[in-house]
Protein backbone atom coordinates (compact mmCIF):
# COMPACT_ATOMS: atom_id res chain seq x y z
CA UNK A 1 0.00 0.00 0.00
CA UNK A 2 1.35 3.43 -0.96
CA UNK A 3 1.18 6.50 1.22
CA UNK A 4 0.80 10.03 -0.19
CA UNK A 5 3.33 12.06 1.73
CA UNK A 6 3.46 15.85 1.67
CA UNK A 7 6.58 17.96 1.92
CA UNK A 8 5.75 18.77 5.55
CA UNK A 9 5.21 15.17 6.69
CA UNK A 10 8.69 14.86 8.15
CA UNK A 11 9.43 18.53 8.61
CA UNK A 12 9.78 18.56 12.39
CA UNK A 13 12.90 17.06 13.86
CA UNK A 14 13.14 15.42 17.22
CA UNK A 15 16.46 15.79 19.05
CA UNK A 16 16.03 14.14 22.41
CA UNK A 17 19.59 14.81 23.57
CA UNK A 18 23.00 15.81 22.32
CA UNK A 19 23.82 12.09 22.03
CA UNK A 20 20.83 11.25 19.85
CA UNK A 21 21.09 11.47 16.07
CA UNK A 22 18.34 13.80 14.82
CA UNK A 23 15.63 12.11 12.77
CA UNK A 24 12.25 13.23 11.43
CA UNK A 25 9.39 13.00 13.91
CA UNK A 26 6.86 10.39 12.89
CA UNK A 27 4.26 8.01 14.28
CA UNK A 28 5.30 5.30 11.82
CA UNK A 29 7.36 2.27 12.75
CA UNK A 30 11.08 2.87 12.30
CA UNK A 31 13.20 0.48 10.25
CA UNK A 32 16.96 0.98 10.50
CA UNK A 33 19.08 -0.52 7.72
CA UNK A 34 22.82 -0.75 8.29
CA UNK A 35 24.71 -0.91 4.99
CA UNK A 36 24.11 0.62 1.57
CA UNK A 37 25.37 -2.26 -0.53
CA UNK A 38 23.36 -4.37 -2.97
CA UNK A 39 21.10 -5.88 -0.30
CA UNK A 40 20.47 -2.79 1.80
CA UNK A 41 19.90 -0.47 -1.14
CA UNK A 42 17.48 -2.89 -2.82
CA UNK A 43 15.47 -3.17 0.41
CA UNK A 44 15.24 0.61 0.74
CA UNK A 45 14.29 1.10 -2.93
CA UNK A 46 11.40 -1.35 -2.64
CA UNK A 47 10.06 0.32 0.51
CA UNK A 48 10.25 3.91 -0.70
CA UNK A 49 7.21 6.08 0.08
CA UNK A 50 5.48 3.37 2.09
CA UNK A 51 4.05 3.64 5.59
CA UNK A 52 7.30 2.96 7.41
CA UNK A 53 10.12 5.29 8.38
CA UNK A 54 13.48 4.09 7.07
CA UNK A 55 16.90 5.14 8.32
CA UNK A 56 19.81 4.00 6.17
CA UNK A 57 23.18 4.05 7.93
CA UNK A 58 26.53 3.66 6.16
CA UNK A 59 30.10 4.69 6.90
CA UNK A 60 30.41 5.78 3.25
CA UNK A 61 28.16 8.25 1.46
CA UNK A 62 28.19 6.16 -1.71
CA UNK A 63 27.18 2.79 -3.10
CA UNK A 64 30.02 0.98 -4.87
CA UNK A 65 29.74 -1.60 -7.62
CA UNK A 66 32.13 -4.19 -6.23
CA UNK A 67 32.28 -6.57 -9.24
CA UNK A 68 34.33 -3.95 -11.13
CA UNK A 69 36.79 -3.05 -8.36
CA UNK A 70 39.51 -4.99 -10.17
CA UNK A 71 39.17 -2.65 -13.16
CA UNK A 72 39.75 0.37 -10.93
CA UNK A 73 42.76 -1.41 -9.42
CA UNK A 74 44.31 -1.98 -12.87
CA UNK A 75 43.53 1.51 -14.22
CA UNK A 76 40.72 0.23 -16.41
CA UNK A 77 38.15 2.56 -14.81
CA UNK A 78 38.18 5.60 -12.58
CA UNK A 79 36.64 5.12 -9.11
CA UNK A 80 33.78 7.57 -9.67
CA UNK A 81 32.59 5.38 -12.57
CA UNK A 82 31.54 2.61 -10.20
CA UNK A 83 30.44 4.68 -7.19
CA UNK A 84 27.10 6.44 -6.84
CA UNK A 85 26.14 8.93 -4.09
CA UNK A 86 23.58 7.43 -1.75
CA UNK A 87 21.77 10.74 -1.26
CA UNK A 88 21.39 11.08 -5.01
CA UNK A 89 20.03 7.55 -5.17
CA UNK A 90 17.56 8.30 -2.38
CA UNK A 91 16.34 11.61 -3.80
CA UNK A 92 12.53 11.58 -3.78
CA UNK A 93 12.32 8.78 -1.20
CA UNK A 94 10.16 10.76 1.23
CA UNK A 95 10.17 8.16 3.99
CA UNK A 96 13.92 7.46 3.82
CA UNK A 97 16.65 9.21 5.82
CA UNK A 98 20.37 8.68 5.27
CA UNK A 99 22.87 9.15 8.08
CA UNK A 100 26.63 9.02 7.52
CA UNK A 101 28.11 7.29 10.55
CA UNK A 102 29.74 4.05 11.63
CA UNK A 103 27.95 1.64 13.95
CA UNK A 104 29.90 0.63 17.04
CA UNK A 105 27.46 -1.51 18.99
CA UNK A 106 23.89 -2.74 19.05
CA UNK A 107 21.91 -3.25 22.25
CA UNK A 108 18.96 -5.45 21.22
CA UNK A 109 17.38 -5.35 24.66
CA UNK A 110 17.05 -1.57 24.29
CA UNK A 111 16.37 -1.51 20.52
CA UNK A 112 19.25 0.95 20.32
CA UNK A 113 22.21 1.41 17.99
CA UNK A 114 25.35 3.18 19.17
CA UNK A 115 27.33 4.93 16.45
CA UNK A 116 30.33 7.24 16.19
CA UNK A 117 27.90 10.18 15.88
CA UNK A 118 25.29 9.23 18.50
CA UNK A 119 22.47 6.76 19.15
CA UNK A 120 19.47 5.66 17.09
CA UNK A 121 16.50 3.64 18.27
CA UNK A 122 14.56 1.25 16.06
CA UNK A 123 11.47 -0.89 15.83
CA UNK A 124 13.04 -3.15 13.21
CA UNK A 125 16.71 -3.56 12.37
CA UNK A 126 18.23 -4.98 9.18
CA UNK A 127 21.90 -5.82 8.93
CA UNK A 128 23.24 -5.54 5.39
CA UNK A 129 26.80 -4.96 6.50
CA UNK A 130 28.53 -7.21 3.98
CA UNK A 131 31.94 -8.76 4.47
CA UNK A 132 35.60 -7.98 5.04
CA UNK A 133 38.66 -9.71 3.63
CA UNK A 134 39.40 -12.96 5.45
CA UNK A 135 43.13 -13.64 5.76
CA UNK A 136 42.43 -16.81 7.79
CA UNK A 137 44.75 -15.77 10.61
CA UNK A 138 47.79 -15.14 8.40
CA UNK A 139 48.93 -11.94 10.11
CA UNK A 140 52.01 -11.47 7.97
CA UNK A 141 49.92 -11.67 4.79
CA UNK A 142 47.33 -9.27 6.23
CA UNK A 143 50.06 -6.81 7.20
CA UNK A 144 51.99 -6.85 3.92
CA UNK A 145 49.37 -7.81 1.31
CA UNK A 146 46.26 -6.05 0.04
CA UNK A 147 42.65 -7.21 -0.11
CA UNK A 148 40.10 -6.16 -2.71
CA UNK A 149 36.84 -5.32 -0.98
CA UNK A 150 36.20 -1.62 -1.60
CA UNK A 151 37.29 1.37 -3.68
CA UNK A 152 40.03 2.29 -1.24
CA UNK A 153 41.53 -1.18 -1.63
CA UNK A 154 41.42 -0.93 -5.42
CA UNK A 155 43.12 2.50 -5.35
CA UNK A 156 45.76 1.16 -2.96
CA UNK A 157 46.47 -1.66 -5.41
CA UNK A 158 46.66 0.78 -8.32
CA UNK A 159 49.08 3.10 -6.52
CA UNK A 160 51.17 0.20 -5.25
CA UNK A 161 51.44 -1.24 -8.76
CA UNK A 162 52.36 2.06 -10.43
CA UNK A 163 54.83 3.06 -7.71
CA UNK A 164 56.57 -0.30 -7.88
CA UNK A 165 56.79 -0.15 -11.67
CA UNK A 166 58.33 3.31 -11.44
CA UNK A 167 60.78 2.11 -8.80
CA UNK A 168 61.70 -0.82 -11.04
CA UNK A 169 62.84 1.63 -13.71
CA UNK A 170 65.15 3.27 -11.18
CA UNK A 171 66.84 0.33 -9.52
CA UNK A 172 69.83 -1.40 -11.10
CA UNK A 173 69.44 -4.41 -8.83
CA UNK A 174 67.97 -7.16 -11.02
CA UNK A 175 66.64 -9.14 -8.04
CA UNK A 176 64.81 -6.10 -6.70
CA UNK A 177 63.54 -5.25 -10.18
CA UNK A 178 61.97 -8.72 -10.47
CA UNK A 179 60.34 -8.45 -7.05
CA UNK A 180 58.91 -5.02 -7.92
CA UNK A 181 57.37 -6.31 -11.16
CA UNK A 182 56.14 -9.70 -9.90
CA UNK A 183 52.47 -9.96 -8.90
CA UNK A 184 50.93 -12.69 -6.77
CA UNK A 185 47.14 -13.06 -6.62
CA UNK A 186 45.88 -15.45 -3.96
CA UNK A 187 42.49 -17.03 -4.63
CA UNK A 188 41.21 -18.58 -7.84
CA UNK A 189 37.60 -17.49 -7.61
CA UNK A 190 35.95 -14.96 -9.95
CA UNK A 191 37.68 -11.96 -8.33
CA UNK A 192 41.07 -13.64 -8.56
CA UNK A 193 40.88 -14.71 -12.19
CA UNK A 194 39.43 -11.35 -13.27
CA UNK A 195 42.26 -9.52 -11.51
CA UNK A 196 44.84 -11.87 -13.05
CA UNK A 197 43.38 -11.39 -16.53
CA UNK A 198 43.33 -7.59 -16.17
CA UNK A 199 46.93 -7.51 -14.95
CA UNK A 200 48.01 -9.76 -17.81
CA UNK A 201 46.44 -7.38 -20.33
CA UNK A 202 48.08 -4.43 -18.58
CA UNK A 203 51.40 -6.22 -19.04
CA UNK A 204 50.68 -7.03 -22.68
CA UNK A 205 49.31 -3.69 -23.88
CA UNK A 206 50.40 -0.96 -21.44
CA UNK A 207 53.91 -1.94 -20.31
CA UNK A 208 55.45 -1.74 -23.85
CA UNK A 209 54.01 1.77 -24.35
CA UNK A 210 54.54 3.29 -20.90
CA UNK A 211 57.75 1.51 -19.93
CA UNK A 212 59.92 1.00 -23.05
CA UNK A 213 62.91 0.38 -20.78
CA UNK A 214 61.38 -2.95 -19.73
CA UNK A 215 61.50 -6.16 -21.71
CA UNK A 216 58.15 -7.62 -22.77
CA UNK A 217 58.44 -10.38 -20.17
CA UNK A 218 59.33 -8.19 -17.17
CA UNK A 219 55.99 -8.53 -15.39
CA UNK A 220 55.34 -12.01 -13.96
CA UNK A 221 51.84 -12.83 -12.68
CA UNK A 222 51.09 -15.75 -10.38
CA UNK A 223 47.60 -16.95 -9.45
CA UNK A 224 47.64 -19.25 -6.42
CA UNK A 225 44.64 -21.43 -5.53
CA UNK A 226 44.53 -23.78 -2.52
CA UNK A 227 42.03 -26.23 -4.07
CA UNK A 228 42.58 -28.44 -7.11
CA UNK A 229 41.02 -26.06 -9.65
CA UNK A 230 40.22 -22.42 -10.25
CA UNK A 231 36.62 -21.18 -10.38
CA UNK A 232 35.51 -24.01 -8.13
CA UNK A 233 32.06 -22.43 -7.71
CA UNK A 234 31.37 -22.77 -11.45
CA UNK A 235 31.20 -25.69 -13.89
CA UNK A 236 34.16 -27.82 -14.93
CA UNK A 237 33.89 -26.30 -18.40
CA UNK A 238 34.15 -22.79 -17.01
CA UNK A 239 37.10 -23.80 -14.84
CA UNK A 240 39.08 -25.50 -17.59
CA UNK A 241 38.41 -22.76 -20.15
CA UNK A 242 39.42 -20.04 -17.67
CA UNK A 243 42.65 -21.90 -17.04
CA UNK A 244 43.32 -21.96 -20.78
CA UNK A 245 42.61 -18.23 -21.09
CA UNK A 246 44.98 -17.42 -18.24
CA UNK A 247 47.69 -19.67 -19.61
CA UNK A 248 47.39 -17.99 -23.01
CA UNK A 249 47.90 -14.66 -21.23
CA UNK A 250 51.09 -16.02 -19.61
CA UNK A 251 49.64 -16.14 -16.10
CA UNK A 252 51.33 -18.77 -13.92
CA UNK A 253 48.45 -20.68 -12.33
CA UNK A 254 49.35 -22.75 -9.26
CA UNK A 255 46.64 -25.04 -7.86
CA UNK A 256 46.82 -27.15 -4.70
CA UNK A 257 49.06 -24.43 -3.28
CA UNK A 258 48.37 -22.46 -0.11
CA UNK A 259 50.18 -19.28 0.88
CA UNK A 260 51.40 -19.46 4.48
CA UNK A 261 53.65 -16.41 4.82
CA UNK A 262 54.52 -13.10 3.19
CA UNK A 263 57.00 -10.54 4.51
CA UNK A 264 56.41 -7.93 1.83
CA UNK A 265 59.00 -9.36 -0.53
CA UNK A 266 58.94 -13.15 -0.27
CA UNK A 267 55.81 -15.30 -0.69
CA UNK A 268 56.00 -18.75 0.88
CA UNK A 269 53.59 -21.62 0.17
CA UNK A 270 52.77 -24.72 2.17
CA UNK A 271 54.62 -26.96 -0.29
CA UNK A 272 57.82 -24.94 0.15
CA UNK A 273 57.62 -22.83 -2.99
CA UNK A 274 58.98 -19.28 -2.74
CA UNK A 275 58.21 -16.31 -5.00
CA UNK A 276 59.92 -12.92 -4.85
CA UNK A 277 57.18 -10.30 -5.19
CA UNK A 278 56.45 -6.89 -3.73
CA UNK A 279 52.84 -7.06 -4.95
CA UNK A 280 50.43 -9.49 -3.26
CA UNK A 281 46.66 -9.23 -3.76
CA UNK A 282 44.45 -11.41 -1.57
CA UNK A 283 41.09 -12.54 -3.00
CA UNK A 284 40.98 -15.92 -1.25
CA UNK A 285 38.13 -15.38 1.16
CA UNK A 286 35.78 -13.09 3.05
CA UNK A 287 34.17 -13.05 6.47
CA UNK A 288 30.94 -11.53 7.69
CA UNK A 289 31.13 -8.04 9.13
CA UNK A 290 28.68 -6.85 11.79
CA UNK A 291 28.71 -4.68 14.94
CA UNK A 292 29.16 -5.90 18.49
CA UNK A 293 26.11 -6.96 20.46
CA UNK A 294 24.56 -9.66 18.27
CA UNK A 295 27.01 -12.52 18.47
CA UNK A 296 26.33 -15.59 20.52
CA UNK A 297 27.16 -19.25 20.09
CA UNK A 298 23.80 -20.01 18.47
CA UNK A 299 23.70 -17.50 15.61
CA UNK A 300 27.28 -17.30 14.30
CA UNK A 301 28.18 -19.82 11.60
CA UNK A 302 31.16 -20.50 9.37
CA UNK A 303 32.59 -17.41 7.74
CA UNK A 304 31.45 -15.22 10.67
CA UNK A 305 27.96 -14.97 9.21
CA UNK A 306 24.72 -14.45 11.10
CA UNK A 307 22.42 -17.45 11.02
CA UNK A 308 18.85 -16.62 10.04
CA UNK A 309 15.58 -18.46 9.70
CA UNK A 310 13.70 -18.80 6.39
CA UNK A 311 12.31 -15.27 6.78
CA UNK A 312 15.88 -13.89 7.16
CA UNK A 313 15.32 -13.10 10.85
CA UNK A 314 18.50 -13.51 12.92
CA UNK A 315 18.24 -16.50 15.23
CA UNK A 316 17.55 -15.41 18.80
CA UNK A 317 15.97 -12.03 17.97
CA UNK A 318 12.40 -10.99 17.22
CA UNK A 319 12.98 -7.79 15.24
CA UNK A 320 16.49 -8.09 13.77
CA UNK A 321 17.13 -9.36 10.24
CA UNK A 322 20.26 -10.03 8.16
CA UNK A 323 20.52 -9.95 4.37
CA UNK A 324 23.27 -10.15 1.80
CA UNK A 325 26.76 -11.51 2.41
CA UNK A 326 26.51 -11.34 6.20
CA UNK A 327 23.39 -13.52 6.21
CA UNK A 328 23.42 -17.33 6.33
CA UNK A 329 20.06 -19.01 5.89
CA UNK A 330 20.93 -22.58 6.83
CA UNK A 331 18.56 -25.22 5.41
CA UNK A 332 18.84 -28.69 3.89
CA UNK A 333 19.11 -27.11 0.44
CA UNK A 334 21.57 -24.46 1.60
CA UNK A 335 23.69 -26.05 4.36
CA UNK A 336 26.37 -23.35 3.93
CA UNK A 337 23.99 -20.47 3.28
CA UNK A 338 23.58 -18.70 -0.06
CA UNK A 339 26.52 -17.62 -2.24
CA UNK A 340 28.12 -14.34 -1.16
CA UNK A 341 27.54 -12.57 -4.48
CA UNK A 342 25.29 -9.79 -5.74
CA UNK A 343 22.25 -11.79 -6.91
CA UNK A 344 21.32 -13.42 -3.57
CA UNK A 345 21.80 -10.04 -1.87
CA UNK A 346 19.50 -8.26 -4.32
CA UNK A 347 16.85 -10.97 -4.10
CA UNK A 348 16.95 -10.96 -0.30
CA UNK A 349 16.55 -7.19 -0.25
CA UNK A 350 13.46 -7.41 -2.48
CA UNK A 351 12.03 -10.30 -0.47
CA UNK A 352 12.47 -8.61 2.91
CA UNK A 353 10.86 -5.43 1.61
CA UNK A 354 7.80 -7.44 0.60
CA UNK A 355 7.81 -9.07 4.03
CA UNK A 356 7.81 -5.74 5.86
CA UNK A 357 4.80 -4.65 3.84
CA UNK A 358 3.09 -7.89 4.84
CA UNK A 359 4.02 -7.33 8.49
CA UNK A 360 2.57 -3.82 8.36
CA UNK A 361 -0.65 -5.18 6.85
CA UNK A 362 -0.79 -8.28 9.10
CA UNK A 363 -0.41 -10.73 6.23
CA UNK A 364 1.28 -14.16 6.43
CA UNK A 365 4.93 -14.49 5.37
CA UNK A 366 6.45 -16.90 2.89
CA UNK A 367 9.99 -18.30 3.22
CA UNK A 368 12.76 -16.85 1.09
CA UNK A 369 13.60 -18.83 -2.06
CA UNK A 370 16.69 -17.99 -4.05
CA UNK A 371 16.51 -18.20 -7.84
CA UNK A 372 19.95 -18.88 -9.27
CA UNK A 373 20.28 -16.81 -12.44
CA UNK A 374 23.72 -18.16 -13.25
CA UNK A 375 27.35 -17.15 -12.85
CA UNK A 376 29.68 -15.09 -15.03
CA UNK A 377 33.40 -14.38 -14.99
CA UNK A 378 35.71 -12.67 -17.45
CA UNK A 379 39.40 -13.20 -18.15
CA UNK A 380 40.25 -10.08 -20.08
CA UNK A 381 38.90 -8.76 -23.37
CA UNK A 382 36.72 -11.13 -25.42
CA UNK A 383 37.37 -13.96 -22.94
CA UNK A 384 34.71 -14.98 -20.46
CA UNK A 385 32.77 -17.95 -19.10
CA UNK A 386 29.06 -18.17 -18.29
CA UNK A 387 27.03 -20.82 -16.46
CA UNK A 388 23.32 -20.21 -17.03
CA UNK A 389 21.61 -23.29 -15.67
CA UNK A 390 22.24 -26.11 -18.12
CA UNK A 391 23.64 -23.70 -20.68
CA UNK A 392 27.41 -23.14 -20.62
CA UNK A 393 29.05 -20.45 -22.73
CA UNK A 394 32.64 -19.39 -23.21
CA UNK A 395 34.53 -16.92 -25.36
CA UNK A 396 33.22 -13.83 -27.12
CA UNK A 397 29.50 -14.39 -26.55
CA UNK A 398 30.05 -14.99 -22.83
CA UNK A 399 32.14 -11.80 -22.71
CA UNK A 400 29.35 -9.78 -24.39
CA UNK A 401 26.85 -11.24 -21.92
CA UNK A 402 29.13 -10.43 -18.98
CA UNK A 403 29.61 -6.87 -20.25
CA UNK A 404 25.86 -6.27 -20.74
CA UNK A 405 24.84 -7.67 -17.35
CA UNK A 406 27.46 -5.66 -15.47
CA UNK A 407 26.79 -2.46 -17.38
CA UNK A 408 23.05 -2.65 -16.70
CA UNK A 409 23.68 -3.37 -13.01
CA UNK A 410 25.64 -0.18 -12.36
CA UNK A 411 23.71 2.55 -10.52
CA UNK A 412 23.03 5.78 -12.38
CA UNK A 413 22.73 6.62 -16.07
CA UNK A 414 25.88 8.76 -15.99
CA UNK A 415 27.90 5.89 -14.51
CA UNK A 416 26.58 3.48 -17.13
CA UNK A 417 27.54 5.96 -19.82
CA UNK A 418 31.03 6.50 -18.40
CA UNK A 419 31.76 2.80 -18.08
CA UNK A 420 30.28 1.97 -21.50
CA UNK A 421 32.28 4.74 -23.19
CA UNK A 422 35.45 3.71 -21.39
CA UNK A 423 35.00 0.09 -22.40
CA UNK A 424 34.35 1.07 -26.03
CA UNK A 425 37.49 3.20 -26.22
CA UNK A 426 39.54 0.50 -24.53
CA UNK A 427 38.15 -2.15 -26.88
CA UNK A 428 39.51 -0.37 -29.95
CA UNK A 429 42.60 1.32 -28.53
CA UNK A 430 43.83 -1.34 -26.07
CA UNK A 431 44.45 1.55 -23.69
CA UNK A 432 43.30 2.17 -20.13
CA UNK A 433 42.27 5.29 -18.22
CA UNK A 434 44.79 7.77 -16.84
CA UNK A 435 47.46 6.01 -14.82
CA UNK A 436 48.00 8.70 -12.21
CA UNK A 437 49.69 8.32 -8.84
CA UNK A 438 47.49 10.77 -6.93
CA UNK A 439 48.89 9.94 -3.52
CA UNK A 440 51.88 8.00 -2.33
CA UNK A 441 50.93 4.53 -1.18
CA UNK A 442 52.59 3.00 1.84
CA UNK A 443 51.27 -0.26 3.25
CA UNK A 444 50.76 0.12 7.00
Amino acid sequence: MRNNFTSNTFKDLECCSSETICLPKTTLKRLVVIGGGFAGLELVKKLKNNKIQIVLIDKNNFHQFQPLLYQVATSGLEPDSIAFPLRKQLAGYKNVNFRLTEVLQIKPEENTIYTTKGIITYDYLVLATGTATNFFGLKSVQKNGLGLKDIRDSLNIRHMMLQNLEQATITCNEQEKKALTNFVIVGGGPAGIEMAGALAEFCKYIIPKDYPEFSASIMKIYLIEASNKILGVMSNKASSQSLKYLTDLNVNVLVNEAVIDYDGTLVKTKSGKEINAKNLIWTAGVKGLFPDGLDNKDNIVRGNRLKTNENLKVIGFDNIYAIGDVSAMITEKTPKGHPQVAQPAIQQGKYLAENFLKIINNKPLKPFKYIDKGSLATVGKRRAVADLGKLKFTGYFAWLLWSFVHLMSISGFKNKLLVGLNWTISYFSYDKSNRLIIRKFKNN
